[in-house]
């Protein structure tokens, strides 16, 4: 079986959407995220620019290989925001992302089939917007090496062209490379120069 090393997700917040439907006003946002305080501070800085909004509807997923993920009405009916949003995120098959839509209510109730059209219309432009990428799912080595060592560590890294992320040069050398999971165990070229992985 292939090890799958790549995942999707945007590379820049989309621009502002609108969505218009029996006078309610929807607003829809997506934003690349590698975490839940990054989160919490987009809907912070909605929250502050859509003062008069009356709902703040999201869904998000995190994680290359194990995901996390959760889906938030906000005082929609139940699943009739936060699930049809989340639904978007997994048809664009993206990770790492929030998707937000705000909804000002325009006086027209539209039943639940009209609030999950919306809130998913909503979603769907924002990703349409957005600039999907892929990624790699890195790996990190830290290796440990004698001084005399460093011209034969450096000419492994360049030909096997693996990222180096950081770098200690002390009593001993310290360097952290990344490399994409799947390839291949290039790392037993290090073991014969290096004093631990």
């Amino acid at each position: 079986m292939e090890i799958k090393d790549t995942f999707k997700t945007i590379a820049f917040p989309s621009p502002e959407i609108l969505f218009k439907e029996k006078n309610s006003k929807f607003f829809g946002y997506a934003f690349h995220v590698t975490n839940e305080d990054e989160i919490k501070s987009h809907l912070e800085k909605l929250r502050k620019q859509h003062t008069g909004a009356g709902h703040f509807c999201y869904a998000f997923q995190l994680g290359a290989e194990s995901t996390q993920f959760r889906a938030n009405d906000d005082g929609e009916p139940s699943n009739s925001a936060g699930m049809p949003i989340y639904g978007q995120i997994q048809s664009f098959g993206l990770t790492n992302i929030l998707v937000v839509v705000v909804r000002y209510f325009g006086g027209v109730k539209l039943g639940v089939g009209g609030l999950i059209s919306a809130y998913r219309t909503g979603a769907q432009m924002a990703l349409e917007e957005s600039e999907i990428i892929e990624k790699t799912i890195d790996i990190h080595f830290r290796i440990l090496f004698d001084y005399k060592n460093m011209n034969k560590v450096m000419r492994i890294i360049k030909e096997k062209n693996l990222s180096i992320v950081s770098q200690k040069m002390e009593e001993n050398c310290e360097i952290e490379i990344a490399t994409r999971k799947k390839m291949p165990n290039w790392y037993s070229t290090f073991s014969v120069i290096c004093l631990k992985w």
